[in-house]
C-alpha cells in the first residue's frame, strides 16, 4: 500500500510551529505513506485575469493536488479564522471555474498555535470551506495543538511525547479514512 498525502502549512513564517508541526507529520509518516510537503509562498494572490493563462506556480499546485490521494492542511489561527495562505491556496486548487482539483480528496485539518485554544477557531472556519470544495473532511479526532513553542526545541524538532502520541494515533485514523473514501 502506497499513499501520497500532498501537505501544506498554512503559516509562511521562517520559524513557523504550523510548518514544525506538519513536517512531524511528515517525519512520523508511517511506512507506505509517502508525505510531499507542498510550498504554497509563492502563489500570486487569487486574480481570475490570470486564469486564460495560469503562471507555473499555480500549475505546480494543480498537479500537486492531483496527484495526491490526500491532503493535510496544517494551519495557525489568525482573529478565529485560519491563514490567508491556506485561503489562497485552496481558491487557486478551484480554479478556472468547473476545474475544482480538490473535489474528493480526504483532507484532515489541525492547527497549532503558541495560545491555549491551539487554532480552534481556524479549523473550524476552515472546514465550511472543504465542505464547499467536496473534499471529504475526517471529523474526528480534532486536532488542535496549543501551547506550540513548548512543544519543539531550537532545531524544531518536536520534542513533546505526547503530541507525538497524537500524531500517531491521527496518522491511524487518516489512513483509514483515506482508504475509506477512496
Amino acid at each position: 500500500m502506497s499513499i501520497t498525502v500532498a501537505a501544506f502549512s498554512g503559516s509562511l513564517r521562517k520559524e513557523s510551529y504550523t510548518t514544525k508541526f506538519i513536517k512531524a507529520f511528515q517525519q512520523m509518516a508511517p511506512k507506505g505513506i509517502n508525505v510531499k510537503i507542498i510550498d504554497i509562498s509563492n502563489l500570486p494572490l487569487i486574480n481570475q485575469d490570470l486564469e486564460e493563462n495560469l503562471p507555473q506556480t499555480v500549475k505546480s499546485l494543480q498537479s500537486s493536488i492531483e496527484q495526491a490521494d490526500a491532503i493535510l492542511l496544517a494551519t495557525p489561527e489568525y482573529n478565529r479564522s485560519y491563514s490567508p495562505v491556506i485561503k489562497n491556496a485552496l481558491d487557486w486548487g478551484s480554479r478556472p471555474e468547473g476545474q475544482n482539483k480538490w473535489k474528493g480528496k480526504p483532507v484532515a485539518v489541525v492547527g497549532s498555535s503558541p495560545y491555549n485554544l491551539g487554532a480552534f477557531g481556524a479549523i473550524n472556519h476552515l472546514r465550511q470551506v472543504l465542505m464547499y470544495l467536496d473534499m471529504p473532511v475526517l471529523q474526528q479526532p480534532e486536532f488542535y495543538l496549543a501551547k506550540a513553542a513548548d512543544k519543539f526545541n531550537d532545531d524544531g524538532v518536536l520534542t513533546d511525547e505526547e503530541t507525538r502520541k497524537l500524531i500517531n494515533a491521527m496518522w491511524i485514523v487518516f489512513i483509514e479514512w483515506i482508504n475509506k473514501v477512496k
